[in-house]
């Protein structure tokens, strides 16, 4: 996205403003046990609110998301080197329109001879959020929304190479309260987060729960962690695509959703495996009418060796974190090929075992597998998505087939014909998260994830049937 020169410069203006005194933004701390205290005591003002007042602020905060979705998006890219401005900027708005509010919070009742019996849904507290790189405000602002709804408040744990983005987002959202008459600090922070102080968070007794958006290390160390834990943790969503599919539709869809962001979200498409009657015709379509380009052989083995760091002390290869979320053109020019005009993601066809497509690498590269039959192809689709339970995709017009692939798969998201991100809201029906608990079990979390129950018995009382 080509921004005017007075418009970038109102960006930056804006940016230096609100961060050059760090420590005296709202809901941001010198140490996590200040954040933990402030935390606290703004959850007490907020569960003594009541819903409207509660959805007067999340508004508020949907309004300020929509408002500086471009700062946001900017900042992102700058700090951490990934993705796509003009995504990004997609992903904010999906943020603010689409995160569950209070709708989502419910009481069921049961009333009877006997009485009235109410179940409603009571906060946690303050919860303790960890969040990741590749989605650093989007996060804060989705969970911030949700963990709100519920009654908490929230003390986050960034991840330390995009800590300018996520204390932007911080204080953008603690103004956004203040502003509709709610208390500050309720999402809160450290000025420079460590590992140490997120061990702090997680120890700490005013920390009732734990959400983790992030890689597995961290999902374990959350569920390890002696309390309740909610964990987002990684995915490697292959896409079937059988004879009966419609070809053009599923190569547009399939890079569609490849390329989104630059390939950063977990629900991308990360690999292929297609039918060997279709696959010639599914690769054309993708190289002459959505900007794939077809690699060599050679060319996929010098992107190897850069993709991959080498391996050290008898650990395996590693991702290069220079080329998470770069586009395609970046990643071949550091190859030494120009890539042609409009080129949006790398392909090649290759075994399940090839390390670029049973890895998630979260970079526009996709791996293409032949299968004999669907049997072969469904087979094929299971083993690359490692039992992580996360995201699968299929393009099939066989409502049995794609019954079978949902079965096997067993995910947390499914997307049938459509990108990968219709999963989120984008161009399908239901909410955006950006915290998907595959691990754990909840899903797509939403305000409701983040309570607890709480049954409340009138026994011979309150049934005037």
């Amino acid at each position: 996205m080509n921004l005017p020169e007075n418009v970038i410069q109102q960006i930056v203006k804006e940016v230096t403003a609100r961060l050059q005194t760090q420590s005296g933004a709202n809901g941001i701390f010198p140490d996590m046990e200040q954040a933990i205290s402030a935390a606290k005591v703004s959850q007490r003002v907020v569960q003594k609110m009541n819903m409207e007042q509660r959805e007067k602020i999340i508004a508020n905060i949907r309004a300020a998301t929509l408002e500086h979705a471009e700062t946001l998006a900017h900042m992102a890219v700058e700090e951490t080197g990934m993705g796509n401005v003009a995504h990004k900027i997609l992903k904010h708005q999906l943020t603010a329109q689409k995160t569950p509010g209070i709708e989502d919070i419910t009481t069921r009742v049961w009333s009877g001879d006997r009485g009235l019996t109410l179940v409603e849904m009571a906060p946690f507290g303050v919860i303790g959020a960890i969040t990741p790189s590749t989605n650093p405000s989007e996060t804060i602002i989705c969970n911030t929304i949700g963990m709100l709804a519920g009654g908490n408040t929230v003390v986050f744990a960034a991840h330390p190479g995009a800590v300018k983005t996520s204390n932007f987002a911080v204080d953008m959202i603690n103004r956004a309260s203040l502003a509709a008459g709610g208390p500050a600090n309720i999402a809160c922070t450290v000025e420079t987060p460590s590992i140490e102080s997120g061990k702090i968070m997680m120890q700490h007794p005013d920390i009732q729960l734990l959400v983790a958006t992030g890689g597995p290390g961290l999902v374990k160390a959350v569920l390890t962690s002696g309390k309740r834990g909610i964990g987002a943790g990684a995915g490697n969503p292959p896409a079937l695509v059988d004879e009966t599919a419609d070809l053009q539709k599923a190569a547009e869809d399939i890079i569609n959703g490849a390329t989104f962001d630059n390939n950063l979200p977990c629900i991308a498409e990360k690999a292929v495996v297609a039918l060997v009657e279709i696959i010639d015709e599914l690769m054309h379509y993708m190289t002459t009418q959505q900007g794939c380009y077809l690699a060599s052989e050679a060319e996929i083995a010098k992107l190897e060796s850069v993709v991959f760091t080498a391996p050290s002390g008898g650990h395996q290869p590693g991702l290069n974190r220079k080329c998470v979320g770069k586009s395609a053109a970046d990643l071949l020019e550091m190859i030494g090929v120009k890539a042609p005009d409009g080129t949006r993601c790398i392909v090649f066809e290759g075994a399940k075992e090839h390390p670029f497509i049973k890895e998630e690498l979260m970079m526009p590269i996709l791996g293409i597998v032949r299968a004999a039959g669907f049997d072969d192809g469904l087979e094929k689709a299971v083993w690359l998505e490692h039992g992580y339970r996360h995201s699968a995709h299929i393009h099939s017009k066989n409502v049995d087939r794609i019954t079978r692939y949902a079965k096997a798969l067993d995910t947390a998201i499914l997307v049938k014909n459509a990108p990968s991100y219709a999963a989120l809201g984008f161009g399908g029906e239901g909410y955006c998260t950006f915290t998907i608990a595959s691990k754990t079990g909840e899903g797509l979390t939403s305000a409701a994830t983040f309570t607890k129950q709480r049954r409340c018995v009138m026994s011979d009382a309150l049934c005037i049937r």
